[in-house]
Order: structure tokens, then C-alpha cells, then sequence
């Protein structure tokens, strides 16, 4: 009896320590700790599975300085040392704040963000002579004074109320403060987004002659403070594949310093043409690189495909700080000057829609922040449309010409990869991506997922689509049942160009051309399997399209912050049609 309870003893002790060692965290290639994490609230009804999570720690909640984030080098990551000097400010420390931005400018007295900080530090303070004198110094460096007024406005109150800051504002002559930026262009029209100081009514008077002759207008529509100051409007009956002029109107009359931006319509639906697109994702707010949009700008693209992680926020619980992220860039003159001049479709990954490798689960309503995510994100893009009415996410399509570009969001209603039957979709948004590949008549159909298609690009781990194996199978699978040719993957999530193969034993050969490093400091290294793989610097890739021809072409360009072409690849309509 005794050695049949010692064997039943041995076994149980074997089992639990067996079973705790599936759920500690493993080390990959890459250094990051892998498992299942998430907040008490994740778990619904005693499931040893949260329903929303991460493959990462779960440290965004309560004190969010805490997050692991923060623990970094302040030089390696740049774009978090403004969020923890906010963070200390919402928590109510200000003079924390200003001791931390006060130890950054000495080490760098050009360190405009920390001049931003140490301006709101101060007049949390009340010491609104000092955070004046503040602005100063940092718009005389180099800042916009519209950063001041863009917000966090609860914030930056007793600033941009006081007297001395009014004086000082007021000859700059500012109601504009971000965009113009464009969205929803087709062969005929297009849409402006703007954001404004106070509530003020927008119009757009458009030109194919700089002088203005023979404008046409748009419709007339008012900045609202319930979200953010911004509004969109929208200007029809345009010709196809014009270029145009145009100045935004504010409460009817133009400003001393309005400028004159220009940019043009999509060529002829469905009809045949040559034109270049750009995208890209991993654009982590740093002050030297913001120097890309120009160099982007300078390619003349149509349309610019923004793959996710185009901010980094990793804070869902603090809207202060979500807005803060967005206002960093949508502030920078280069940045301005490139999306005031192309069409610009954005969805999102885990840093803008939550955190580290985040999955949010199947329902609309819960975690509770979740919705909020998503109204945020939109009062920032110009995208054709998000999701369904019933299911409102981050997903929609538009043409150019006969390419048909299908943006998916695969984090919104993404399920626990560590679960049974997980999705990345959700049943709705593959429902619909399904329906509209089968009814598309577009010579190449280019599928956008934020993060890799290929599964070797991220290896261990969950996150990308190698934790969602049958739901890719189903896509591909009905690619090659349905006949749809034409189809080109992008993706985007790790920081580098990857060019990867996926073969088919149904179909003919998919191409993954993922791109995902347009200002990031931190690098991901080159995993084993990649056609071609580059990381030295950053990065972004052009995408000409010549469906003129007998046999249609993509052609993909890889090219460095420097303007540098590192790599190039073209395809055939051929290499992309037929059974294998």
C-alpha cells in the first residue's frame, strides 16, 4: 500500500511540475518572454483561458509607469520618454515630471520633447512664467507652437489660458494645427482631414490651376471638440488622374498663412494604368528619422498603406496619452507636407490598439477601453469605412485603377492563440474579406495584414499568423478552390524588410513582402527562411503597379531613410495565376 501510494504521490508531483513548465515563459531568438498573460477581468466564468491578453507580460494596467516599457534606455527608445513624463503628470506628479525632463535636457539640451513636457510640468505648477519663457525656447528650436495648443488640452489649461501665452500665440494666426491629410480618394474625388484650435467651419476649395480658376468646393462642415477638434470634408466631380490645387477655407476666408497643397486622383476605375503606392508600419515617434515622410513624398506616390504599429501607445487605459502619441507626429511639418499631398488608408497592430502582442477578444463591448480604442483611431484617419455597423473595427477595401487592396485588422476581435479553434479575424471580418475576393474583378488583389503571413518570419511564438494556422489554410485554400489570381501579400510587424515564399500545394506561389520599419530605433534580426531580408536601416517599400500591360506587373521596391533602393522584385500576372 505504501509503494502504491508513493507511486500515486510521484505522479501527481510529476504532473503538476510538468504542467507548470508548459506555462512559464520560453526565450526566443529574439529575447522576448512568450506565454499567457492577462489582467483578472480576462478570465470569464473560471476559464483557465483569458479571453483578451498577450503573449507578453500584462503590465499596462494600474500604475502604468510601471510597464516594462519604461525600464528601457531612454536613448534606444525615444518615443517613450514623452509618455513617461506625461504619465507622471496625470498621476499627479508633476514636479516628477519636471526633475525627469530637467535630467534629459542635461544631456541634451535639444531634446524638444522634453521642453513640451517641462512646459505642461510647469503650469500643473502654476509656474506659468517659467513654462512660458519654456515654449519659447522650444518653438525658437524648432517645435510648433500648434503642439501647445493641439493638447492634451485638460492639461495644457492654465498654459494656453494664461495671458502671456495668449500674447505670445496670437501672431502666428493658428486654427489649423494638423493636416490637412487626405483619405478616400477615388477617380473622381477625395476627403480632407484637419484638426482645429476651436470649432470653426471647413471648406476646400480645389483648382487644377494654382491661380484658383474654375474652383470647385467642397461641403461645409464644423470641427467638433467632442472629437478632438476634427472633421472631414469632402470634395467631388474631379476627373480621373488630374492633378489639383487646394486650400483649406476657415469659417469662409482664408488665412494669411494658408498654404497651397496639391495632390491627384486615382486613374479610371477599373481600367487599366501605371502608379506607385508606398507602405509601411513600425513608426515609433524619433525626431531624426521623421525625415522619411520627405523622402517619401519625393517618390510621388498615390497612396500611402500605414501597416500598423503606427504609433506606439502601449497605454489603453490613459486617452491623455493615446491623443499625446498621435499629436507628436501629426505635428511634424514632414509628415504634414507627405500626407497633405497622397491618399493615406491606415490600419492598426498591438502597440496602437493596446499593447505587446495583444489579442482583444471575440466581443464589442469587453474590455471595457475597447471601443474607446477604436473612436480614437478613427478621429486620426480618413479610411474609406471601419468594419460593419454591427461589427466596427479597423478593417475596409478600396481600388486604385484595377487593384483592389484589402486591409485587414487583426486585433480587434482576435481570440486567445493559446485556446481551441483561435481566430485573428473574427468570423465577421473573414466572412466579409471571403465575399469580396470572390466578387473582385481587379487584376491583382493585394491582401494587407499587420502582422506576417509567412510563419518562419516570427518563429515560437503565436502572434503572427504561425498561431493561426487553419484560419490561414481556409484563406488560401479558398483562393485556390475559388481560382482568384492576382494575389499579393504585405504585412508588416517586424522591424526589417522581409521578402518570404509561401508555397502552396493547391495554388500557385504566394509572396509575403513584409515592411515594417520606417522610424524605429530598435532592430529585429534577419530569421533563417527569407528570400532577402534587410535591417541597417530604416526602411520603407514602393509598390509600382503597370496593369497596361499584356502581362501585368508589382514591382516592389525596398529603400532606406536615405533614398537608397536596397532591393527590388517584380512579378508577373502569370507567376500569380493557376493550379499548381
Amino acid at each position: 500500500m505504501k509503494n502504491f501510494s508513493l507511486i500515486i504521490l510521484t505522479f501527481i508531483l510529476i504532473t503538476l511540475l510538468t504542467g507548470c513548465k508548459k506555462k512559464q515563459p520560453v526565450k526566443i531568438p529574439n529575447n522576448e518572454a512568450v506565454g499567457e498573460f492577462a489582467p483578472p477581468d480576462a478570465y470569464l466564468n473560471g476559464s483557465k483561458h483569458p479571453y483578451y491578453g498577450s503573449e507578453n507580460a500584462w503590465d499596462i494596467g494600474g500604475d502604468a509607469l510601471e510597464s516594462r516599457f519604461f525600464e528601457r534606455d531612454p536613448k534606444l527608445e525615444y518615443k517613450r520618454r514623452g509618455q513617461r513624463a506625461l504619465l507622471e503628470i496625470i498621476a499627479g506628479k508633476p514636479e516628477l515630471a519636471e526633475e525627469y525632463c530637467r535630467r534629459l535636457l542635461s544631456k541634451d539640451f535639444e531634446d524638444l520633447e522634453s521642453y513640451f513636457n517641462l512646459a505642461v510640468a510647469l503650469a500643473q505648477q502654476n509656474k506659468i512664467d517659467e513654462a512660458v519663457q519654456t515654449v519659447k525656447t522650444a518653438v525658437d528650436m524648432g517645435l510648433p507652437v500648434g503642439r501647445f495648443l493641439a493638447g492634451p488640452r485638460d492639461l495644457l489649461k492654465p498654459l494656453v489660458e494664461s495671458k502671456d501665452f495668449k500674447d505670445y500665440a496670437a501672431p502666428f494666426k493658428l486654427e489649423i494645427i494638423q493636416g490637412p491629410m487626405l483619405g478616400r480618394v477615388t477617380d473622381h474625388g477625395t476627403s480632407f482631414w484637419v484638426r482645429t484650435v476651436n470649432e470653426v467651419n471647413i471648406q476646400v476649395k480645389v483648382s487644377k490651376d494654382e491661380s484658383f480658376k474654375n474652383s470647385v468646393f467642397s461641403d461645409v462642415t464644423k470641427s467638433d471638440s467632442t472629437k478632438d477638434y476634427t472633421t472631414i470634408v469632402m470634395v467631388e466631380k474631379l476627373e480621373p488622374n488630374t492633378q489639383y490645387y487646394y486650400k483649406i477655407l476657415v469659417n469662409g476666408s482664408t488665412l494669411d498663412n494658408t498654404a497651397i497643397h496639391s495632390f491627384r486622383t486615382f486613374p479610371k476605375a477599373d481600367k487599366g494604368a501605371k502608379f506607385k503606392i508606398v507602405y509601411g508600419g513600425g513608426a515609433g515617434y524619433v525626431p531624426w528619422h521623421e525625415r522619411i515622410w520627405d523622402v517619401i513624398k519625393g517618390h510621388e506616390p498615390l497612396a500611402f498603406l500605414w501597416m500598423g504599429d503606427n504609433v506606439y501607445i502601449d497605454t489603453p487605459l490613459q486617452p491623455g496619452v493615446i491623443r499625446y502619441c498621435y499629436y507628436q507626429r501629426q505635428s511634424r511639418p514632414e509628415f504634414r507636407r507627405l500626407v497633405a499631398s497622397v491618399g493615406n488608408y491606415a490600419i492598426w497592430d498591438d502597440h496602437d490598439v493596446a499593447t505587446d502582442d495583444v489579442w482583444l477578444g471575440p466581443y464589442k463591448d469587453k474590455p471595457p477601453w475597447k471601443m474607446r480604442m477604436l473612436d480614437i483611431f478613427r478621429e486620426q484617419w480618413v479610411n474609406p469605412f471601419y468594419g460593419s455597423k454591427e461589427w466596427p473595427a479597423c478593417w475596409f477595401n478600396f481600388k486604385i485603377a484595377n487593384v483592389e487592396f484589402f486591409m485587414l485588422d487583426g486585433r480587434f476581435y482576435r481570440t486567445n492563440p493559446f485556446d481551441k479553434n483561435p481566430t485573428m479575424l473574427g468570423p465577421n471580418q473573414k466572412a466579409w474579406l471571403l465575399d469580396a475576393l470572390k466578387k473582385s474583378e481587379a487584376t491583382f488583389k493585394v491582401i494587407v495584414s499587420g502582422v506576417p503571413w509567412a510563419y518562419d518570419s516570427k518563429p515560437g511564438v503565436k502572434d503572427t499568423w504561425n498561431g493561426f494556422h487553419q484560419e490561414r489554410k481556409e484563406i488560401f485554400d479558398f483562393l485556390a478552390n475559388n481560382k482568384i489570381n492576382g494575389v499579393v501579400l504585405l504585412s508588416g510587424d517586424r522591424h526589417r524588410t522581409d521578402i518570404r515564399k509561401i508555397e502552396r500545394p493547391n495554388g500557385y506561389t504566394l509572396y509575403d513582402w513584409e515592411n515594417c520599419r520606417l522610424t524605429n530605433q530598435i532592430v529585429h534580426p534577419i530569421e533563417p527562411g527569407a528570400m532577402y531580408g534587410y535591417n541597417a536601416k530604416q526602411v520603407f517599400g514602393l509598390l509600382t503597379f503597370d496593369t497596361t500591360k499584356p502581362n501585368p506587373t508589382v514591382t516592389f521596391d525596398a529603400y532606406s531613410i536615405d533614398n537608397e533602393k536596397v532591393f527590388s522584385m517584380t512579378l508577373k500576372l502569370s507567376d500569380l495565376t493557376g493550379d499548381k
